[in-house]
């Protein structure tokens, strides 16, 4: 765990209601997004990842241009993905795409490379799901090239090869700075270490200490490559309010509607208020309550996972936007002072 722990926020850009109860549109939602960041970046927290969906409930589906957007309004936060479905995408477009908001931003970009936990846009953009791990397998072996910053020879099965292509724009001063995000692989695990490349693991259910079994096979693997220790994060679901009766009230009518959704459309089971409130409890994966609480279960998670940076998903369902400011505002006020002296 490095000295100089991280908090980051990240958001889907999900749809959210306003005052009157009624849904934003996804014009209104991008907007906010963009308050958010710049909110993000006035109470001090280190990053936002903005990522990716391309259906009716999330508004972002072009998070580079997002990211763009909050990096020309704001002076010192990282703006970052959470997460490049690479899969889909072209590496070389993503790689400028970065880049660039690498420049206007003044060397303040990231991008965090994943597989994506829904499927929408492989049909969307003519993708073969059949081909789900080898798109991934190859684009990032495409992109850790690209990431060189010289002529690129590469070739494979998904695409065309490249004979000796440069890749503009550079970035000043170094590689761009790159996460692979992993949801509960072993083999995702270990390519990130067989890359080199810092790991973010997304917790979003179960006990959060039980993903050490991951962390442990990560710096394993690495000390194994004779690779320097490198960061590793967490990003996990949260809303912070002034009393944990407050977020639960605000939070549990969105919340237990969001991930039902999402459960009943991939064959699973609604959540029961219960199940929630499991998950909100001291070994849950949902950071949600007072400041102190959430800072006691985030010191509970980075001592045992030794990180080096949390990042809070800070939008889970239609929250309104005034609601989802608080929360941040709590969260880089309060909560994060808190984790520095629980630390300390």
């Amino acid at each position: 765990m490095s000295s100089a722990l991280e908090f980051g926020i990240d958001t889907f850009g999900d749809v959210s209601r306003g005052p009157d109860g009624e849904l934003l549109t996804h014009a209104q939602v991008l907007r906010n997004v963009v308050a958010e960041g710049v909110l993000a970046d006035q109470v001090g927290l280190d990053v936002i990842g903005i990522g990716e969906h391309h259906r009716a409930d999330y508004a972002v589906s072009a998070p580079d241009v997002v990211l763009a957007a909050i990096a020309a309004t704001t002076e010192r936060i990282r703006v970052g993905s959470a997460v490049t479905v690479l899969s889909s995408d072209d590496p070389v477009r993503v790689f400028q795409r970065f880049a660039t908001i690498d420049a206007i931003s003044g060397g303040r970009a990231e991008v965090i490379l994943g597989r994506g936990s829904f499927i929408e846009s492989f049909p969307l953009f003519g993708y073969d799901l059949a081909q789900y791990t080898e798109l991934f397998e190859e684009k990032l072996d495409l992109f850790m090239k690209v990431r060189e910053q010289q002529p690129v020879t590469w070739s494979g099965s998904v695409r065309k090869p490249l004979d000796g292509l440069d890749v503009f724009p550079h970035v000043d001063g170094g590689l761009l700075t790159t996460w692979i995000a992993v949801g509960g692989s072993p083999e995702s695990v270990l390519r990130a270490a067989g890359y080199g490349l810092p790991l973010m693991l997304a917790i979003i259910g179960g006990d959060p200490v039980a993903f050490k079994q991951f962390t442990d096979l990560y710096r394993r693997a690495l000390g194994e490559l004779g690779t320097a220790p490198l960061p590793v994060g967490v990003h996990a679901p949260g809303y912070v309010a002034e009393t944990d009766e407050q977020a639960i009230e605000d939070s549990w009518p969105l919340i237990g509607k969001y991930f039902s959704k999402i459960a009943l459309e991939r064959g699973g089971r609604a959540m029961g208020e219960g199940q929630f409130r499991a998950q909100v409890g001291p070994e849950g994966a949902y950071f949600i309550g007072s400041p102190e609480t959430v800072a006691r279960k985030i010191v509970r998670v980075v001592k045992a996972l030794e990180l080096d940076r949390f990042d809070f998903k800070y939008a889970n369902g239609p929250m309104e936007h005034s609601k989802l400011m608080t929360s941040i505002e709590l969260y880089g006020t309060r909560v994060v002072p808190l984790v520095r002296e629980m630390l300390a």
